[in-house]
C-alpha cells in the first residue's frame, strides 16, 4: 500500500518545531515499520526553490518548495494547488493530512484520511494577537468547511470528536491516540527534589505566566521548588510580562528558560523531573503531557478542554483551574511533598500511555483506517 502523509515534518527529525511534526516524526517511524507500507511524507519548505526527495527511517520524504504567504492564504490558495498537483503525480493509494494540510488536500480524488490536532479559531481566541474574534469567526468558517469535506477522520480526543461531530459531513471519525517516541517509555527516572518541569512555546495560549505565578505561591508559603520551562518564548509582549515577574520577585534562581530543547533533552529532563504541569487554555491532546506519563511523571493539568481526557485526577496526576495559581500551587505541593504519591501516579500514567500513545500500537490502529478508507 503506496501512502502519502502529507504533513509538517522537521529538517531534523530529533529536534521537531511543536507537536504536528512531533506526531509526524513518530507516525512515520512506526508505519515504515509495516511490512506492508511504503511511506512517502509530503511537506512543504519555504526555506528552498527546489524539490529535495531524500530517505529517512525507510519512508521517503518529499520536500516541495512554496511560496512565502501567510498560513490562511497559502492553505487555501498556492499550497493547496501545489500539493494536490503533486500528489495527482505521485498517485498514492491513500492520503492522510494532518493539521492544516488537511485544507490543502480539500477536494483531491483519492482515499483521503485526515487527523485534526488542533482547532486554529479556538487557539486564535486566546493567542493575545489582533483581533482575536474576528479571525477566530474567519478560520472557524474555512475549518468546519474542510472537515465536511474529510470521507475519513481521525479523533485524537474525545474532546476532538466532540467539536467535529455534526459538523463535519457524512466523516467516519475514528479514536485514535498520537504516538510518542518509543524512548519515553525507556526514561530511567532519578527525579531531583521538587522540579517542575514543563514543554510547551511560552504564550498566552498556553499560560506559562501562571504556572510562574504558581511557583511564586509555593515560594510566599515558605516551600521552595524549581521550575524548568522548556519552549522559546512567541509572543514577545508576554514574554516580557513573565520576564518582568520573575525579576520583580526574585525568581531568577527558581524559573529556567530552556529555550527549544531536543526530543533528547526532552527526555533528559522528564528523567529528573519531580512533577510535569502545563495548564494551557486551549488543547487538544498536548504531546508533553503523553511523554510525561510514557516517562512515569504524574502530571498536573488544566481541567478543560482535552486535558481531562488524558490525566485521570487522582489517578496519574491532577486537574486544575488554570486561571488559579493558588489551586495549581496546591497540587503541585501536594506531589513535590510526597515521593510516595509521584512513584504511584508516576507508574499508573506509564501504564496507561503503553496502551494508549506507544507508536507502533497507533501505526497498526492508523493501518486499519487506511484499509477502511481504501475499501
Amino acid at each position: 500500500m503506496k501512502v502519502a502523509v502529507v504533513t509538517q515534518f522537521p529538517i531534523d527529525p530529533q529536534a521537531p518545531h511543536g507537536g504536528v511534526e512531533a506526531v509526524s516524526v513518530n507516525l512515520v517511524r512506526g508505519l515504515a515499520k509495516l511490512d506492508d507500507l511504503k511511506v512517502h511524507v509530503i511537506t512543504l519548505s519555504t526555506q528552498s526553490t527546489d524539490l529535495s526527495v531524500s530517505t529517512w527511517e525507510h519512508a521517503t520524504i518529499h520536500r516541495l518548495p512554496a511560496p512565502h504567504s501567510s498560513m490562511l492564504r497559502g492553505a487555501t490558495g498556492p499550497w493547496r494547488r501545489l500539493i494536490k498537483e503533486y500528489l495527482l503525480k505521485l498517485h498514492p493509494d491513500i492520503v492522510h493530512a494532518h493539521d492544516t494540510y488537511g485544507l490543502m488536500v480539500k477536494g483531491l480524488p483519492l482515499p483521503r484520511v485526515f487527523t485534526i490536532h488542533g482547532f486554529i479559531y479556538g487557539d486564535t481566541e486566546v493567542s493575545g494577537k489582533k483581533w482575536p474574534w474576528l479571525r477566530s469567526r474567519l478560520w472557524k468558517w474555512i475549518e468546519i468547511g474542510g472537515w465536511a469535506d474529510q470521507p475519513h477522520i481521525i479523533s485524537i480526543s474525545p474532546y476532538v470528536r466532540e467539536r467535529v461531530s455534526g459538523v463535519a459531513g457524512h466523516a467516519v471519525i475514528h479514536d485514535i491516540d498520537n504516538p510518542i517516541s518509543e524512548s519515553c517509555f525507556h526514561v530511567v527516572r532519578h527525579p531531583d527534589k521538587a522540579t517542575i518541569f514543563s514543554a510547551a512555546v511560552i504564550s498566552p495560549r498556553k499560560n506559562t505566566l501562571r504556572l510562574v505565578q504558581a511557583l511564586l505561591r509555593l515560594k510566599e508559603s515558605g516551600f521552595a521548588a524549581q521550575l524548568r520551562l522548556a519552549g522559546p518564548i512567541v509572543n514577545a509582549a508576554y514574554g516580557d510580562e513573565l520576564l518582568s515577574t520573575i525579576r520583580r520577585y526574585d525568581l531568577e534562581g527558581s524559573v529556567h528558560l530552556l529555550g527549544r530543547i531536543s526530543t533528547r533533552q526532552v527526555e533528559t529532563e522528564l528523567a529528573k523531573a519531580t512533577v510535569f504541569s502545563l495548564v494551557s487554555l486551549e488543547e487538544n491532546s498536548p504531546m508533553g503531557i503523553q511523554e510525561a506519563m510514557a516517562a512515569g511523571v504524574p502530571v498536573v493539568t488544566s481541567n478543560r478542554c482535552g486535558m481531562p481526557y488524558m490525566v485521570r485526577s487522582g489517578g496519574t496526576g491532577f486537574l486544575v483551574d488554570p486561571g488559579n495559581p493558588d489551586n495549581i500551587a496546591k497540587r503541585l505541593r501536594q506531589l513535590l511533598e510526597n515521593q510516595s504519591l509521584c512513584a504511584q501516579m508516576g507508574e499508573e500514567a506509564r501504564r496507561v500511555a503503553l496502551s494508549r500513545f506507544h507508536p507502533d500500537l497507533v501505526a497498526r490502529r492508523t493501518r486499519e483506517v487506511y484499509l477502511e478508507a481504501i475499501a
